[in-house]
């Protein structure tokens, strides 16, 4: 997701993993902020301090992400103040991030505690249960009850979080980041350029085949009007959860979750991916690239070229482009002309009256980006489960995410609306002015913990959808379209845990098993592998890589799991 991230986080407010903006500042502030976001709790409950006098010296081990400068930080000399904490960080930029806490795991020569980004870098539940097991990582539990309420509160108030955080065992080893992203939770979504549509009298598509007529439309009528037929009808890119085409295309057959192609029925997993509706659905795609109404390199490019063709320098040149938001392949900064063009498609209806749309965790991520190790004395220990849980608190939360009151944020004024329908709004992000140094405010993705959709949805936006300061609105209305078209069963891969015995081997079966998936299903759209003559042998394939097996694997998890409904 990094690439969406970076896009998403110079363009948007600070309100999640891929729409942050660290909103940094030079500017100082001894003002200590007053409670902030509205959210379905409480206000934060009183907790069971043990302050030492003096500094409890804590060596955390911490993504730093540009822009941002952990030991001049004003949310870190705020925190260092508030908890008695003098930090010392081993300040490791997102690149090799995860290689270099790995590394100093295996060394010994570990922190007191990690303190990373969901998007970037964070522990697997499988190495929660390991470096646990092993007493590298201590459980939180008790700590959480004697001195983080409103972790604790969270805990049992939110039973999706707490199967997110709950090993198998019962210790919680780490927190993730639990942020409710509206408009990640539905990543496959398909952007078309409607000032086209409204230049050749076109209908928005509500077909695979009225989009398919579209497309050919675009390819062949002009709608650039420069006299060249150098029109792209479709693209997209491989880089990216979210970005690829095949997804969208194949909701409208059979539900592809764009991760490991799993389906739920009656209670039990399955694989999409030898159904004949996934055949079905490799059939209409093949007749798109067939007609040349799908770049090929939407099977094969980056997200910088996917964008070259978005921002294409001497006439516009794309029709659709697949992906979570348009930022991704076009510019969305004010006096863009063509950015407000490309408009959210629907899901599409097959043939089968199928019409549904890809839907995941909304961009929380299994694992952990906050552990502490066995080397944290008592008094660093309990510094630090205080600090997360402040950052577990509306007032916490926006601090350590958006940047400093009244540095990043501010208060609502009069007749500011919030981000969802009738939510009283509650956070006014400060946009950084044009030329304006870094803030350094703030911890930005480091401090993500805590943001439930009420949370989220309470900060202020505009109404002007197409001005990029209110992108964030732009694909909340887009999203609207697509919630409600997932399946009523859905396999919450981002939420269970394996048993730790046959976590390596389901980890060996899921990548060879996507990969043969993935890259047969190219084969088949590109001609090189025959739907009619290889079906057969594709299917032994993957039986041969033991599909039942994996399948049976993820069937014990969901069975034993705190999730399953």
């Amino acid at each position: 997701m990094v690439s969406l991230l970076a896009i998403v986080m110079m363009t948007t407010m600070v309100m999640s993993a891929c729409s942050k903006d660290n909103g940094n500042s030079n500017t100082s502030s001894n003002t200590e902020p007053t409670n902030a976001a509205a959210t379905n709790t409480n206000e934060p409950a009183e907790t069971n301090t043990a302050t030492p006098a003096e500094p409890v010296d804590i060596k955390l081990f911490a993504v730093q992400e540009q822009d941002i400068n952990l030991e001049t930080n004003k949310f870190t000399k705020f925190v260092e103040d508030k908890f008695n904490i003098k930090f010392t960080f081993e300040a490791i930029p997102g690149d090799g991030a995860k290689e270099k806490r790995q590394i100093s795991l295996a060394s010994g020569d570990f922190p007191d505690a990690y303190m990373l980004t969901a998007y970037i870098d964070q522990f697997s539940q499988a190495d929660l249960i390991k470096y646990g097991k092993q007493g590298v990582l201590i459980p939180l539990n008790d700590l959480i009850d004697q001195y983080a309420p409103n972790i604790k509160a969270a805990l049992d108030s939110n039973a999706d979080f707490k199967a997110f955080s709950v090993a198998p065992d019962g210790n919680i080893y780490g927190l993730p980041a639990y942020s409710q992203c509206f408009h990640c939770s539905y990543p496959n979504k398909m952007w078309l350029n409607t000032g086209w549509l409204e230049k050749l009298k076109l209908d928005m598509p509500k077909t695979t085949e009225d989009f398919k007529k579209v497309l050919e439309a675009f390819k062949n009528q002009d709608p650039n009007g420069n006299g060249k037929k150098d029109e792209v009808p479709l693209s997209g890119s491989t880089e990216d959860f979210g970005v690829r085409v095949v997804p969208y295309l194949m909701d409208a057959f059979v539900y592809d979750d764009d991760r490991n192609h799993l389906l739920m029925k009656d209670g039990k997993v399955g694989s999409a991916a030898v159904t004949n509706e996934w055949k079905q659905g490799l059939t209409y795609i093949k007749s798109l690239f067939d007609e040349g109404l799908i770049d090929p390199g939407a099977f094969t490019q980056n997200a910088e070229a996917f964008k070259k063709i978005g921002e294409n320098g001497d006439a516009q040149i794309l029709g659709a482009g697949a992906g979570m938001h348009p930022a991704i392949f076009v510019n969305i900064d004010h006096g863009n002309k063509n950015s407000k063009d490309y408009n959210p498609v629907p899901p599409l209806t097959g043939p089968n009256g199928v019409s549904l749309a890809t839907h995941d965790g909304g961009g929380v991520s299994p694992g952990a980006k906050f552990a502490i190790t066995s080397k944290a004395s008592k008094e660093a220990q309990v510094a630090l489960i205080q600090l997360v849980d402040y950052m577990f608190s509306p007032e916490g939360q926006t601090n350590g995410a958006s940047g400093m009151k009244d540095i990043d944020w501010r208060d609502p004024k009069d007749g500011e609306v919030a981000l969802g329908e009738g939510v009283k709004p509650m956070v006014a992000p400060i946009p950084r002015a044009e030329g304006e140094a870094p803030r350094n405010a703030g911890w930005s993705g480091m401090a993500h913990f805590y943001m439930p959709k009420e949370y989220r949805d309470s900060y202020v936006q505009g109404t002007d959808i197409y001005d990029s300061a209110n992108y964030e609105r732009r694909l909340y209305q887009a999203t609207l379209q697509y919630q409600g078209h997932e399946p009523q069963e859905l396999f919450p891969l981002w939420a269970i845990w394996l048993d730790p015995s046959e976590v390596d081997e389901a980890t060996m079966l899921q990548t060879n098993i996507k990969t043969y998936i993935d890259e047969n299903s190219l084969q088949f759209i590109t001609g090189h592998k025959s739907l009619d003559k290889d079906w057969d042998s594709y299917v032994k394939g993957l039986e041969d890589l033991k599909l039942n097996r994996y399948l049976e694997i993820l069937q014990k998890a969901y069975d034993s799991s705190t999730f399953k409904k």
